[in-house]
């Protein structure tokens, strides 16, 4: 299964950005969908098309697809909805802890989705979707900084749960008959227990599903002044989480031949795009990333015909590759526009952000845990190590990483960002460390 989160800069017009992906991959003969979490009418004012909510007690959190062209489906992510079956199915069990408290359950009408629920139906729709009948998932996700925080949500919601309930100490468990009769109450049923088993499993899968091999990430910008500094720290966050970058794609390029006639508004407008494509340019692909660019239409784009004419006219850029498959001496050659590495994708050297360890004992003393984060910045960039945990923090991106067994016999030496990766030094602790003949 191959999964396209398509993220950006809020109004780079990632949901147009897309639908168009998605119409460029079916045009090719693939069954694709198109799964929009935009809750505003952006997207069913883009697609030219309602997107139905879902009949009660469905099993997917997403109404009846609808065929946008052949081999095209779209569905928008129903968010009061999977709230509300998510909430029922809580209470009912918990009944028993409601009613030793005095706590009446609430009413359908009253279970209005607090904030954070976009994101929780979100990753519950994209765990979904990977088991359906599809060759490509293109997910409209929310902007960068959202969709950052929203990739790195079950990691930290599984460790959370493992600190909150152990598993180690749920034997105590059997104990709860004996509690009862001491405490002269009657305890919680069984089943509120296993509520977080059952968590940590649907969290693993939807963890599964973003680090699965097939899922990358599509960025969208309108290139300007502030876009090279916004996408940067975006990366930087997106590679903390692991997370693979196939193209950025810029959007809503106005034309350079005649824009003299225009006046010389529309001129300066033209000349500050191109100057901040180049930028954009240096900054990914020099890594390898492809770069899509996108025509302005003179219009918003409404309907499967503007849609169509985009796919037609997107012109994306590439970096020839080597014998390995990397970048080499073939260098920059052009691509196939939108649909551009949705197929067949593995990645190249160095695009599956793997971090390695490497053993440098023999000549310098140390292992060298190298993290890539390219798009980071030193001033904001700080680590603290925990116990067996490291903690990273890139700009607003927090993570916190469990060292590898090796590493947890070391103490931290020093690091350094070179190259566009984080590089920590762990020197052996002699009172951990097995000792050589």
């Amino acid at each position: 299964m191959r999964t396209v989160l398509v993220t950006g800069a809020g109004g780079a017009g990632r949901t147009t950005v897309a639908a168009a992906t998605a119409l460029a991959a079916a045009r090719r003969g693939g069954r694709v969908l198109l799964l929009s979490c935009d809750r505003t009418p952006a997207p069913e004012l883009v697609l030219g098309a309602a997107l139905p909510a879902p009949a009660p007690g469905a099993d997917v959190p997403w109404g009846e697809p609808v065929e946008l062209a052949p081999g095209l489906t779209a569905a928008r992510v129903a968010v009061a909805e999977h709230f509300q079956d998510r909430a029922r199915e809580l209470q009912s069990r918990g009944a028993s802890v409601l009613d030793l408290l005095g706590a009446a359950p609430l009413d359908a009408e009253e279970l209005t989705e607090p904030p954070g629920a976009d994101a929780l139906a979100t990753l519950t729709a994209l765990r979904c979707a990977h088991t359906g009948p599809w060759d490509l998932v293109v997910a409209d996700m929310p902007p960068a900084h959202e969709t950052v925080r929203l990739l790195a949500l079950p990691e930290q919601l599984r460790r959370y749960l493992r600190r909150l309930l152990p598993p180690d100490r749920q034997a105590a468990r059997a104990l709860r008959p004996m509690l009862a009769q001491l405490a002269g109450v009657p305890m919680p049923a069984q089943r509120l227990y296993e509520a977080a088993e059952r968590w940590e499993g649907e969290l693993a899968a939807v963890q599964a599903v973003l680090e699965a091999p097939g899922t990358t990430v599509r960025l969208v910008a309108e290139p300007g002044p502030l876009a090279a500094a916004a996408l940067r720290e975006a990366r930087a966050g997106l590679a903390l989480q692991g997370c693979r970058i196939d193209s950025l794609v810029a959007n809503r390029l106005l034309p350079q031949d005649g824009t003299d006639s225009a006046g010389p508004w529309l001129a300066g407008l033209a000349a500050e795009q191109r100057g901040a494509l180049k930028s954009l340019y240096e900054d990914f692909l020099v890594d390898g990333i492809t770069l899509c660019e996108l025509p302005h239409l003179g219009r918003a784009p409404r309907g499967g015909g503007d849609l169509a004419e985009l796919v037609d006219r997107a012109r994306s850029t590439t970096v020839g590759g080597g014998e390995d498959g990397g970048p080499g001496s073939a260098g920059v050659v052009e691509g196939e526009g939108l649909a551009e590495e949705l197929s067949g994708w593995t990645g190249r050297p160095g695009a599956d952000g793997t971090w390695t360890v490497d053993d440098r004992l023999a000549t310098d003393g140390v292992l060298l845990w190298r993290l890539p984060l390219a798009g980071a910045d030193r001033d904001g960039l700080d680590l603290v190590r925990r116990g067996d945990e490291l903690i990273v923090t890139v700009g607003p991106f927090r993570r916190v990483l469990p060292l590898p067994s090796a590493l947890r016999r070391c103490t931290v030496s020093g690091a350094a960002l070179r190259d566009g990766a984080l590089c920590v030094r762990f020197t052996p602790d002699p009172a951990q460390w097995p000792r050589t003949s």
